[in-house]
């Protein structure tokens, strides 16, 4: 550096190019590529050669990220409180995911100061690890309904999905009063029950076997519920929509009711270790 320092004249210069050098190129002050950069234009050049190398470095990354995975006993942290949904819970979600309520609403919370002074804990990977797909979501045209369980009476949800203007008048949310007028049966919850079981869903025997007669007594408070609240503890009772019949307006609300009630965070204490 002192050496060439004292080079005032450019032709002189080993680091300038200039126009007697090579007439063709434009004079620059930059080094000369060395031979390895150069040979990073051959792969610029060949899609083919840039696909495959593109495909080996993704690989390679991929490997060293979830390859360790497997050697874990579990990724999930175990939360006192989480449970498969009930019936009428698990009916009232496939609802939920069949209208695409998931497309304006999340259900995770950040562990964001502004998200959780709003929406309250952070969300738990325990409370999903029942959900087949999990309803996480990224778009928000509507808050997150993580922890709304609790939140509202069973009247404001109906009126809420019934006309959703008519208690939040700047929503744009359809109407989905027809779901008050639609009846439904447990001839399948059985069965629904089983496939969540064949994916993981640790239903018992005696859950499946049940699995009728706690459909309809989740939504009858006249009814003997004990034994349903008993497999299914903390499971709201009630006649969602006031109607004497079972419809989907039921399952939704019950659905609803729960989301975010399963787990105490008053006594809740993170595993530090994970």
């Amino acid at each position: 550096m002192a050496r060439n320092s004292k080079i005032t004249d450019p032709a002189q210069d080993p680091n300038v190019s200039t126009l007697s050098d090579a007439p063709q190129e434009i004079p620059n002050e930059l080094p000369h590529h060395t031979a390895l950069v150069n040979r990073h234009a051959i792969l610029e050049k060949s899609p083919t050669l840039l696909l495959i190398a593109s495909l080996l470095v993704v690989s390679i990354g991929g490997i060293v990220e979830i390859a360790p995975l497997f050697w874990l006993e579990n990724t999930i942290e175990k939360v006192e409180g989480v449970r498969p949904y009930s019936p009428l819970e698990l009916t009232g979600r496939d609802i939920y995911v069949r209208e695409g309520c998931y497309l304006c609403h999340s259900q995770m919370i950040r562990p964001m100061r502004d998200e959780v002074e709003r929406y309250g804990h952070y969300s738990l990977a325990a409370e999903s690890m029942y959900d087949h797909p999990f309803q996480w979501g990224s778009k928000r045209t509507g808050p997150d309904v993580a922890r709304v369980g609790g939140r509202y009476s069973d009247a404001w949800h109906v009126d809420h999905l019934s006309d959703p203007q008519s208690v939040v008048p700047e929503s744009i949310m359809p109407k989905y009063a027809f779901l008050a007028d639609t009846r439904i049966d447990a001839d399948h919850v059985q069965d629904l029950l089983k496939t969540h079981r064949f994916v993981g869903v640790p239903y018992t025997d005696e859950q499946i076997e049940q699995a009728a007669s706690d459909f309809k007594v989740q939504a009858d408070p006249d009814a003997d519920y004990d034994a349903m609240l008993a497999r299914y503890p903390g499971a709201a009772v009630s006649n969602f929509d006031g109607a004497p019949e079972l419809t989907e307006m039921d399952a939704l609300i019950a659905y609803l009711q729960v989301l975010g009630t399963m787990v105490d965070f008053s006594t809740f204490t993170p595993d530090a270790s994970r």
